[in-house]
């Protein structure tokens, strides 16, 4: 079916273009969606969440944290209103580009406490980043930094997300490495957890992960890892930005485990799935279409298939232009959606990660944002625009 063409509004803007001229860009209607979830969903879903800054910490951002909690919490509040779940104090939260362990573990706790309040889904990353890759000599450290954190998450009363690890990266040379650590730390969780298998697009230190650079192989032996530990295991989410792959892995999983997908740039077919079966999400572009997300669920669970892809399809185009290479600098374009969309007063970032995409980028972010009716206040949107393009040198 052909997508929408939203009417034009009033509003405009002068906004850059790559041959280096200046357009004037008119915005499309916005469409609206609910603020709360309508209706029960037939698929899990979580939005991997960002982590708000604080603007005023006297701080040196490239080499300490400084968050703003309650606009945080207030940001995770606004998910769980949406009925998804929260996927805590992952890459998208800036794990390991910005956001230290301790500090996650903080974020973990509070996050936790808020679910616990409300009834709420969230499950939170453990991984081995407190251990510096440089420090890591065998693969008993890796497991004893796994055990360390899933005991704090843990103690907290949380879930787990378990993260790949740069330190496992580093050492392990084969299958039967991978296969030691995860199933003496799988042995242990209290309750299963979700696999992240994170392609090293997003992260370049996980090359080679599960013990190979050749992909067919990598997915063999976490299959053989993950089925084997099937009692342990909720799920698997896989970001690979390979659609087929994710298919074909999620054919082999045992039928006790669910796939969620990780494809920022597919996850619309496959969530609606096939005849052979479907994933659910865990995703990192659903913290910046949240709304549009739920309500696209919703729709699916009604059976109006139509409508699911009406919704969803258009931010495709968006998500894609956020997760294109280099694609680790993702988060900007979370955040800065998250800004325009009034959910924080700044573009400000852990890490001082706003600078990571050009100005070029973020115009044309604002354009997809707003063709998909993704802009929830397009006119203070369009202000938050123009200040940050006035930043940059560009009058509009």
């Amino acid at each position: 079916m052909n997508k929408p063409v939203l009417p034009m509004s009033s509003l405009s803007l002068k906004l850059p273009r790559a041959d280096r001229s200046i357009e004037t860009y008119r915005l499309a209607a916005s469409r609206t969606f609910p603020a709360k979830l309508e209706g029960p969903l037939n698929r899990i879903a979580f939005s991997a969440v960002h982590t708000v800054a604080d603007p005023f910490a006297d701080n040196d951002p490239w080499l300490s944290v400084a968050v703003d909690w309650d606009k945080t919490i207030a940001f995770r509040e606004h998910v769980w209103d949406l009925g998804l779940g929260v996927a805590e104090a992952m890459d998208t939260a800036q794990r390991g580009m910005g956001l230290d362990w301790p500090t996650s573990l903080e974020l973990i706790t509070r996050s936790v406490g808020a679910a616990k309040r409300r009834n709420a889904l969230v499950f939170s990353g453990a991984g081995t980043d407190h251990l510096a890759v440089e420090d890591a000599r065998s693969l008993d450290d890796v497991i004893r930094a796994y055990e360390e954190q899933i005991s704090a998450v843990e103690k907290v009363g949380g879930r787990i997300i378990l993260m790949a690890s740069r330190a496992l990266a580093k050492l392990g040379r084969n299958a039967d490495d991978y296969a030691t650590v995860y199933d003496r730390v799988l042995s242990q969780v209290r309750e299963p957890v979700i696999i992240h298998w994170l392609g090293d697009m997003f992260d370049p230190a996980l090359s080679g992960y599960w013990g190979t650079q050749d992909l067919d192989k990598a997915m063999d032996t976490a299959v053989a890892i993950i089925n084997g530990n099937a009692a342990k295991v909720d799920g698997v989410k896989v970001s690979l930005l390979d659609k087929q792959r994710e298919i074909d892995m999620r054919r082999r999983l045992d039928k006790r485990i669910k796939m969620y997908t990780g494809d920022d740039f597919n996850y619309a077919e496959l969530i609606a799935g096939d005849s052979e079966g479907f994933s659910h999400a865990l995703l990192g572009i659903f913290d910046a279409i949240a709304p549009a997300a739920s309500y696209a669920l919703s729709r699916l669970a009604a059976g109006d298939a139509a409508g699911f892809h009406d919704v969803l399809g258009p931010t495709v185009p968006l998500s894609r232009h956020i997760f294109k290479a280099p694609t680790r600098f993702y988060k900007t374009g979370v955040v800065f959606m998250a800004y325009l969309n009034g959910h924080q007063d700044h573009f400000t970032m852990v890490g001082g990660q706003e600078s990571t995409r050009s100005t070029l980028h973020l115009a044309e972010l604002f354009r997809l944002a707003d063709k998909a009716g993704l802009l929830a206040n397009p006119e203070l949107a369009t202000q938050r625009m123009k200040t940050v393009l006035a930043i940059h040198g560009i009058e509009s």
